[in-house]
């Protein structure tokens, strides 16, 4: 009876191993087609950026192809900047949320893979029992109270048959992969908001300083006033007017204050620390370089090298498979077990002739009538397939915008920032001059006034478009996926590149009109 049981057991492993190659219900999932564009605008797209003459505001080239540095914050060339993306990438906890995410889908994906195998468990039993003295004593030695022994060993194990088990294991093991890429997505979207606040903070303290220098300007403009008003040349009006103009002028720094103080409190938590820490790293507009030569990657990469688009993908993907799990269900499920369970009175006399006990079956469960629970089920996953198509279609869609937008701030805010210059230092000559006129009292107090309002719009205005360069140039970056497949650590980490599969090598699609990307053939395979 042993070897027949060994047998038997034998049997169910192998047939289970054959079922490794049954056939598989549901949709064979195949990744979308890349938009057939080789473009991101229906005009010609720029290659070069117009130079402002002054620091940082150098002209710029867009290189079609040019790769993507996996730090690609340091094209900045601030090493404060480094040091702060580093300790946020370190400490911030959303990153480490999303750390452990990723571990959980990992381990969800590799319980689901052991139903691929049987299951052994074993199990003793001991009691001590006693029978009525006028029964027959149930021993052989005639006893009325005696021990007795179990030892089992039970081996069970469900055919995959039409492929329940391998699509759900696609299924989570595809969720792991977009767990992984909302991961770089993290990363990128950290990185990018520090390079945000850090450039914001420069911005606020050019403004605050050339706000300042136009409160200085405007105070000796008043004590011109106010001297000429002691010789009758100018009436008190003019000097209220001009007092009045100061009271304005200053009334514009508290709020820069502010929003400089509370971009500090964001850049400190950023990396992980409450805000009455102090920050030492200051930033100003001069410390951040812009990089000559930014880069721009075709469309059909653009699609491989965005975490939210691999996200996305491979949540369709998940779905795609789940289609496949709702299928099987509706097919019988078949299962195999077998025991061996020796019983004793004794624990020395376990293995003894004739006291084995033996088990080998198989059960066979289909549902007749559920109500149409199956079927809905199978509907449903269905519907949510084809959400997960059109979440995928608007997520690219979103893509090209990104880059569609940036490259546009890009071309007309480097025009901007030139024409801004070139209005700034007109502005300060006019200023200038007014002011001349006005000590030899050659023109009038209101000429002086205007200048000082054009000359302060002016000053304020390059000083935005200056910082709208480097957040463009940051967005760029940013719109193309960051370089992740090119980072150290990404590539150090086993378990994160055994799941975040880096882009697959593209070529060059033929030119034709921007279309969004199909989705994939949902039809099931019986």
């Amino acid at each position: 009876m042993r070897s027949t049981t060994l047998a038997a057991l034998a049997a169910a492993c192998t047939l289970g191993l054959c079922t490794l190659g049954a056939c598989t219900m549901g949709p064979d999932f195949r990744s979308p087609d890349p938009p057939g564009t080789r473009a991101y605008l229906a005009d010609d797209q720029p290659t070069s950026l117009v130079a402002a003459n002054i620091p940082g505001g150098e002209a710029q080239r867009i290189v079609q192809g040019l790769d993507i540095p996996g730090q690609w914050w340091a094209v900045f060339h601030s090493r404060p900047l480094n040091d702060m993306i580093e300790r946020s990438l370190a400490a911030n906890p959303d990153i480490q949320a999303a750390q452990a995410s990723l571990r959980a889908a990992q381990a969800n994906a590799r319980a689901q893979r052991a139903t691929l195998f049987p299951t052994v468990q074993a199990g003793f039993g001991a009691s001590q029992n006693q029978v009525s003295t006028v029964l027959s004593p149930p021993t052989a030695s005639g006893d009325f109270i005696y021990s007795l022994f179990t030892l089992g060993v039970t081996v069970s194990y469900t055919l995959d048959l039409f492929g329940a088990n391998r699509r759900s294991i696609e299924s989570l093991e595809a969720l792991a992969e977009a767990q992984c890429f909302q991961l770089e997505a993290a990363y990128l979207s950290l990185a990018s908001n520090v390079v945000a606040a850090a450039v914001q903070e420069a911005s606020l303290r050019a403004q605050i300083d050339a706000t300042q220098r136009i409160v200085a300007a405007q105070r000796e403009t008043l004590d011109i006033l106010r001297r000429q008003e002691g010789l009758g040349a100018v009436t008190g009006a003019d000097v209220a007017q001009q007092e009045a103009a100061l009271a304005q002028a200053q009334a514009t720094l508290p709020p820069l204050q502010k929003a400089l103080a509370q971009g500090r409190n964001l850049l400190i938590t950023l990396t992980g620390q409450t805000p009455d820490v102090r920050l030492a790293e200051q930033f100003e507009l001069s410390d951040l370089t812009l990089p000559a030569d930014l880069p721009l990657s075709l469309p059909s990469q653009m699609v491989e090298q965005r975490p939210d688009i691999r996200a996305a993908e491979a949540n369709l993907h998940s779905a795609s498979a789940l289609v496949g799990v709702a299928v099987a269900n509706q097919f019988p499920q078949i299962t195999l077990t077998a025991g061996i369970t020796p019983t004793s009175l004794g624990l020395d006399t376990f293995f003894m002739p004739g006291l084995l006990n033996s088990v080998a079956g198989t059960s066979v469960l289909q549902t007749i009538v559920d109500g149409g629970a199956l079927a809905a089920k199978k509907r449903a996953a269905q519907a949510n397939l084809e959400q997960a198509a059109a979440q995928y279609r608007s997520t690219v869609l979103t893509a090209f915008r990104n880059v569609a937008d940036t490259l546009r701030a890009l071309e007309y805010d480097a025009i901007s920032l030139q024409a801004a210059v070139t209005a700034e230092r007109a502005s300060a000559n006019s200023l200038n001059i007014a002011r001349r006129r006005l000590e030899l009292g050659d023109t009038t107090y209101v000429v002086v006034l205007a200048a000082e309002l054009t000359y302060r719009q002016a000053l304020l205005n390059r000083v935005q478009l200056q910082s709208n360069r480097l957040t463009n140039t940051a967005a760029l970056f940013q719109s193309l996926g960051g370089g992740w497949w090119s980072r150290p650590d990404q590539q150090a980490n086993p378990a994160q590149r055994a799941t975040c599969r880096p882009p697959r090598p593209g070529t060059a699609p033929a030119t034709a009109p921007a279309t969004a990307p199909a989705a994939p053939d949902v039809q099931a395979r019986r």
